[in-house]
């Protein structure tokens, strides 16, 4: 979960332990809810509605898992940037969104001349010639609706965080 609670927010105290419950991350059991029910003395059902109530509210952007991809083996983190003309970006977006190795797909603003780039699709691999083989294979995907791509390495990892309670 990710997202930061005002302290003045509406929560009764059952939504106070229930994210204090998840700040370091779910509980890594078959069933987390119902661990999470256990916990705090309700219904998982309850639980689930909770959780539901939050994200409605946005108190609760969303619910995800978030690999720490270096552990799982992948070293190599390319983040592909692609030249991509409003006419055809939402296309290409479905195309890049679509394979298997991309994570995480998007459009950001162009800044011309130094920074063309319309859309952005993050590629995680074993090493730097994996990833380079995967984004020719976005390039030959993508064909003529590319105007030109680079490929930014992660140089160190980000502390991601979940869900917390401010003071």
């Amino acid at each position: 979960m990710t997202g930061i609670i005002p302290a003045t927010s509406t929560l009764d105290e059952t939504d106070r332990r229930l994210v204090v419950e998840t700040q370091a991350g779910l509980p890594l059991v078959p069933r987390p809810y119902a661990e999470l029910a256990l916990r705090l003395g309700i219904a998982e059902e309850e639980v689930i509605a909770r959780f539901g109530r939050m994200l409605d509210a946005g108190i609760v952007r969303r619910i995800a898992a978030v690999p720490n991809h270096y552990r799982l083996g992948y070293a190599a983190n390319g983040m592909s940037v692609w030249e991509v003309p409003e006419p055809v970006i939402d296309e290409a977006g479905r195309l890049l969104a679509g394979l298997l190795f991309v994570t995480h797909c998007y459009r950001r603003p162009a800044h011309p001349p130094d920074w063309p780039y319309t859309l952005f699709a993050m590629v995680h691999a074993k090493d730097r010639a994996e990833v380079e083989s995967r984004v020719e294979a976005m390039a030959e995907l993508l064909g003529g609706r590319s105007l030109g791509h680079d490929v930014l390495y992660s140089t160190r990892i980000l502390k991601k965080t979940g869900l917390r309670l401010s003071a």
